[in-house]
């Protein structure tokens, strides 16, 4: 069996690690991919976004599966494209990645079938748009109707602040066509969570949930970033309110967009917050979360093929899905000055015991950051935005590199290398392997340069001055880690009672 990976990021090589741990062995390519899926298989240099190219790729290699991770391919049309071709692929068509793709598409959708959501109002018009915000005033959140990198959503607490970022995106057009068209809604309030279901038609087989952190420091505080950790499972959230939003949500979604003619084969996500008035839906995404998949696929334990299978064959609603009890914690080490300006070709060490991952921190029984006996916490590590240089060694990566022989080294957004942690319990996992974190006794670690006595892990400065991460390991060359990242604050003190966020 033949499988391509679709992507470059840390979600695609913890897919492609998964995919690899099928029964089926398959042989597994990803386009781009990076050095931790060469481990895995081979890369192939070729754009996520060239279409063509990867429908050329994929006859001429005799693909049989085809596994899409970003979002921008989908809306691009691939699945579109490949399944005219007669070829097995694994997401959405253009027009049902359109709940991802328009925000005010999702927004009218789910106004049209009572799925609860904030409210809202869309706009083509700068003054009209300015006219609503100054009725309404603040808070207020303004997004980007279009793709926008996870970047196109302010939360304004002031006027100030809304009117700046409504400038920005209508008439300063700092996201180009995605941001001539806006919507604004209220500030939803409460506890942030994710849940992502297999989609098949109108039949949803929903994962295990998990809680992802999008501000880059310590303490909820800087500019959101693509995501700098999430955990699962989420404590709080219980039976009686995931069964709210598979029947209120990811259901109804499912079957409108099928009644639209629309039908939905793949990874529906659903951005929730969790409301005094119950679950209500930030965004609908059309793919695996990014680093949500981080935590959830590791704790699948039906085999992913099989899955895949049941969702593009009809079957998914005769197939059952198992799940691990096991928690997953996973924080992210970024390129110095990430989301800004970031630096490049910095060498990374330390992340491993001299491979570049994934990483099994071994499952031997022993006393676990609680001093409970039990299995040992595994360590993996996913790549996004890392490189090979010729010599061999592993470096931050930027736009302008290329790709090398096998795509070991191609182009990439800043260091994103996604530590996680997969703990022994479920409830007990999260704040235990946070604990070990911070007094960095984790599998195979040496001492951090603070010697993990800091009030949180974060940011700390080794002997030769550059950003070194207090994580248990040792990590040089100008890489800097936030593993305080919200998820890390949360897993070890428990949840925060009050959050809000307004998507991405």
């Amino acid at each position: 069996m033949k499988v391509l990976v679709v992507g470059g990021g840390g979600r695609e090589h913890a897919l492609a690690w998964k995919l690899a741990q099928s029964p089926r062995q398959p042989e597994i390519f990803c386009a781009p991919g990076n050095p931790g899926t060469a481990r895995l298989g081979q890369n192939v240099p070729i754009s996520a976004e060239d279409v063509e190219g990867l429908l050329d790729f994929a006859k001429r290699e005799g693909i049989d599966l085809t596994v899409v991770g970003p979002e921008a391919p989908l809306l691009a049309g691939i699945a579109d494209r490949f399944r005219e071709a007669g070829l097995r692929i694994f997401g959405p068509g253009r027009a049902a990645a359109e709940i991802e793709g328009s925000k005010a598409y999702a927004k009218a959708l789910m106004t049209r079938v009572g799925i609860p959501t904030a409210r809202y109002a869309a706009f083509d018009d700068y003054g009209e748009a300015l006219a609503y915000l100054r009725r309404h005033g603040a808070p207020m959140v303004v997004k980007a109707d279009g793709l926008a990198a996870g970047k196109g959503v302010v939360v304004a607490r002031t006027m100030e602040e809304a009117e700046a970022a409504l400038r920005s995106m209508m008439v300063d057009g700092v996201f180009g066509a995605s941001g001539r068209r806006v919507v604004l809604e209220e500030v939803l309030e409460g506890r942030e969570a994710t849940v992502m279901a297999f989609a098949s038609g109108e039949t949803v087989a929903p994962m295990v949930p998990a809680q992802d952190h999008k501000p880059v420091f310590d303490g909820n505080r800087g500019p959101n970033t693509g995501g700098m950790g999430t955990y699962s499972p989420v404590p709080w959230l219980d039976g009686d309110t995931l069964a709210q939003v598979e029947g209120r949500i990811l259901r109804p979604v499912a079957r409108a967009l099928a009644e639209d003619g629309r039908p939905f084969y793949g990874v529906l996500y659903a951005g929730l917050m969790l409301t005094a008035d119950g679950p209500k839906v930030i965004e609908f995404n059309a793919r695996f979360g990014d680093p949500e998949a981080q935590v959830v696929l590791p704790r699948l334990e039906t085999d992913l093929p099989d899955v895949i299978d049941a969702v593009l064959d009809g079957s998914l609603d005769r197939f059952d899905v198992a799940w691990s009890p096991r928690a997953a914690v996973c924080v992210v080490l970024t390129a110095e000055g990430y989301p800004g300006s970031y630096r490049k070709g910095d060498v990374i060490a330390g992340l491993d015991t001299g491979e570049d991952g994934p990483v099994d921190g071994g499952e031997e029984t022993a006393a676990g950051a609680s001093g409970a006996a039990g299995p040992r916490p595994q360590t993996l590590i996913f790549h996004a935005g890392t490189a090979r240089e010729d010599g061999g060694a592993l470096v931050t990566a930027g736009a302008s590199v290329s790709p090398g022989p096998r795509g070991d080294r191609q182009a990439g957004a800043p260091l994103r290398a996604a530590i996680l942690f997969f703990g022994r319990s479920q409830l007990g996992g999260v704040p235990g392997v946070f604990a070990a974190l911070r007094r960095g006794r984790l599998p195979g670690a040496r001492p951090a340069p603070c010697g993990g006595r800091a009030e949180y892990p974060g940011r700390h400065r080794d002997g030769g001055g550059q950003g070194a991460a207090c994580t248990g390991r040792e990590v040089a060359g100008g890489v800097s880690g936030e593993f305080g990242c919200k998820a890390g604050s949360r897993a070890g003190r428990g949840p925060v009672e009050r959050s809000t966020r307004g998507g991405r």
